[in-house]
């Protein structure tokens, strides 16, 4: 992997390569200026003709964006931003500006707005079940999730004393003796022989446009993106919103946000299955986390993996924290 910075975006070279990006697709620009820049992506305000746009890059680990979202607007259009032009071989992506976030909009403390984020996003999913070996994402299907767990604590265990990616001896041992459970996780999760889909995998109101009522929402921001069983999917909302609404994990408002997702799912596996199997299918989730994470760290200067450069390990070091709704048992 090569090393990658946000300096790069920030250089005269980028500049020009960016307006002649944007210029073609809907003309020269009026303003053109960064929005938010972090090491594993980056993002521009767009104004051009009268109309505003954001323009997007990956760091190369997550480069599949622009190719995934025109693709996804290809199946699923009304389920995700407009797109204005996409380059999927230097992953620039431009997408229409449609607005306020539902986080900007104060919705996300709501039990209805989250079920209706996990709702829409489920239907974006059963829309993508055909689609899914062509989205060329990163696949974990629950059958090989021992493995890739047990390939993460090898590889980031055997990392010198002092690598910030390093996972902590005690941490790598504890996690070893924890796999036979992740391997009954993954036994239950398999059984319910639901479809491999696409799992946003940063699902958030502040990655999904406010629209009307009666209209689909529209997601983005799919840097992350993988391809496991839709039920892992609902790991990310299920936890922001826990921790938005001050919810445990037997709370009622959380059970209404979980019915809400696997309903759609349920005319393939029974509804008593799905829930009972949900606790697993969001642990066995935490390693989509650490594989999103492994792909920015990768490319990292050695002063970026300063600071964030323990996420993987972090995250995966969470394998046999409790789950953000149920339970799961442990022997």
């Amino acid at each position: 992997m090569q090393t990658w910075t946000s300096a790069v975006w920030r250089s005269a070279a980028f500049a020009d390569e960016l307006r002649a990006f944007v210029t073609a697709a809907v003309g020269e620009p009026s303003l053109l200026v960064p929005h938010k820049v972090r090491p594993w992506a980056a993002v521009w305000r767009v104004e051009a003709s009268g109309r505003s746009y954001y323009a997007k890059q990956n760091c190369p680990g997550q480069a599949h964006e622009a190719r995934l979202v025109a693709t996804l607007a290809r199946i699923a259009p009304r389920y995700v931003v407009p797109v204005a032009a996409a380059d999927g071989d230097r992953d620039l992506l431009l997408t229409e500006d449609l607005g306020r976030t539902l986080a900007e909009a104060g919705g996300d403390h709501d039990v209805d707005t989250w079920c209706r984020i996990v709702r829409d996003a489920a239907l974006l999913q059963r829309a993508a079940v055909p689609h899914a070996d062509d989205l060329g994402l990163t696949q974990l299907p629950p059958e090989e999730a021992t493995t890739y767990a047990g390939n993460a604590i090898g590889r980031l265990g055997a990392l010198p004393a002092g690598d910030p990616r390093r996972l902590a001896e005690d941490v790598a041992e504890r996690l070893r003796l924890f796999l036979p459970t992740v391997e009954r996780w993954s036994d239950q999760v398999a059984e319910l022989d639901l479809p491999l889909t696409l799992n946003h995998n940063d699902l958030h109101s502040a990655n999904v446009v406010a629209t009307a009522a009666d209209v689909p929402l529209r997601f983005f921001d799919f840097g992350d993106a993988v391809v496991t069983e839709p039920l892992g999917a609902l790991f990310v909302p299920l936890a922001v919103s826990a921790a938005d609404l001050g919810a445990a994990p037997d709370d009622l408002r959380l059970r209404r946000i979980v019915d809400a997702g696997i309903e759609v799912w349920s005319d393939l596996v029974p509804v008593r299955a799905l829930r009972a199997a949900l606790p697993a299918a969001l642990q066995l989730s935490r390693l989509a986390r650490v594989e999103s994470w492994r792909r920015c760290v990768a490319s990292m200067t050695a002063e970026e993996r300063a600071e964030f450069g323990s996420a993987p390990a972090d995250r995966l070091a969470t394998l046999d924290a409790d789950p953000p709704v149920g339970h799961v048992p442990r022997m």
